[in-house]
């Protein structure tokens, strides 16, 4: 987006990423089909965001959902909305928008530089930047210079988060990265980890009571792993669950395995006589409970719980789960942490470095899944851009 930005002022523009094509992490995201925004109302968007919200307002407001889509239409790629209101192309693929977005930036003169590695500044001015490419190491002058460098979320895709100490040893005090809309740990038998990893628990609903006691659930779908618990019902959870296992160890969740049903209509069904059917099958007919979602509750629950129908009922609807850890930055959709907007300024140029603009998921935010990340990313890419060219229309 900065370099569109840059390229429509009549602006030199060479765009240098360290991976052998551009916008690997862009069609990475296409695998679920390109969220690219979201169509609810402004307001309620604005607040997915959640304590950053006040920092990203301006730059969203000059590039909201709507603008965001009317662009990619403007590229010959058609949106609609989903039912959840999720915006996507209508090929519901990544490829063929950025083919037309490349395609139109090389119109306009963009060269594009890849396998070229930022290694930092070649001095102390910020106007010669070092790149490690493949016929060696070598300086570029730049008369400004927009950062786009990603967290450090899927590394091996570019984004691996080397940029924090270049930035820190030019004095920039920066907020440790950590995961985002990841998955967690949690400790399963041998046997369940064997048997039921990699399957989904369609049609669930997390809740989780943080320390201000204030309930938070979210509805949807999750997968269980290996190691845990990965998925959206979790994901739009994630920062609080996050910050909570890093404060006390561990956070408590409570699926509700059943959630059309009430405890009380569970209660009745599972009261009624058993007869000759296996549990499984009791299960299976009178509460619609199988496969992995039947599973999980005897992996988490004492035996004798199934011998009493009130008890089960409630421990269907609540089942508590323990997540001890996050999974690694890497296995992470997205990263929090980064470049404070203290740091910037509105025009997202680097207070201690003039010249220098940062975008992306370099700054300091974070938001759940659903369209609200690519959003910030190409209204922050927007916003630096600008910025860029009013500074150096200033300088002329």
């Amino acid at each position: 987006m900065a370099a569109e930005v840059l390229s429509q002022a009549g602006l030199k523009v060479d765009v240098y990423d360290a991976m052998p094509s551009v916008g690997r992490k862009f069609l990475m995201a296409g695998k679920g089909g390109l969220n690219i925004t979201h169509a609810e109302a402004y307001g309620q968007f604005l607040s997915r965001y959640g304590v950053h919200s006040t920092d990203l307002k301006p730059l969203l407001d000059t590039f909201t959902p709507s603008a965001l889509r009317a662009w990619v239409h403007d590229l010959g790629i058609s949106t609609f909305v989903g039912s959840s209101g999720k915006v996507f192309p209508k090929e519901m693929k990544a490829a063929p928008l950025l083919r037309a977005w490349l395609h139109r930036l090389r119109m306009a003169g963009v060269k594009f530089h890849v396998r070229h590695q930022w290694t930092g500044w070649a001095d102390t001015d910020t106007k010669h930047l070092r790149f490690a490419a493949p016929n060696g190491e070598y300086t570029v002058a730049a008369d400004a210079v927009v950062l786009a460098l990603g967290g450090a979320s899927w590394p091996q895709l570019g984004s691996t988060g080397t940029w924090v100490q270049i930035l820190a040893e030019q004095g920039l005090a920066i907020a440790p990265l950590k995961p985002a809309n990841c998955g967690f740990e949690v400790a399963w038998s041998a046997f369940f980890q064997e048997r039921y990893a990699g399957q989904p628990l369609k049609s669930v609903c997390v809740a989780f009571t943080p320390a201000d006691g204030a309930a938070l659930s979210r509805a949807g779908e999750l997968m269980i792993t290996q190691h845990g618990l990965e998925g959206g019902a979790l994901y739009g959870l994630s920062a609080v669950l996050r910050d909570t296992i890093a404060a006390q160890g561990a956070a408590l969740i409570h699926l509700d395995l059943c959630p059309d049903q009430s405890v009380a209509q569970l209660s009745r069904q599972l009261a009624l006589a058993r007869g000759k059917l296996s549990l499984a099958n009791h299960l299976r007919k009178r509460v619609g409970l199988t496969g992995a979602k039947a599973a999980l509750a005897r992996e988490q629950l004492p035996a004798d719980y199934f011998n009493q129908p009130e008890q089960l009922a409630a421990a269907l609807k609540a089942l508590p789960i323990r997540l001890a850890a996050t999974r690694p930055i890497a296995e992470a959709i997205s990263t929090a942490g980064g470049i404070p907007f203290a740091a910037l300024s509105p025009q997202l140029m680097l207070h201690a470095l003039p010249g220098v603009f940062c975008a992306g998921e370099m700054l300091d935010w974070e938001a759940p899944t659903g369209g609200y990340l690519l959003s910030a990313c190409l209204a922050s890419g927007r916003a630096a851009g600008l910025g860029a060219v009013a500074l150096l229309a200033a300088r002329t």
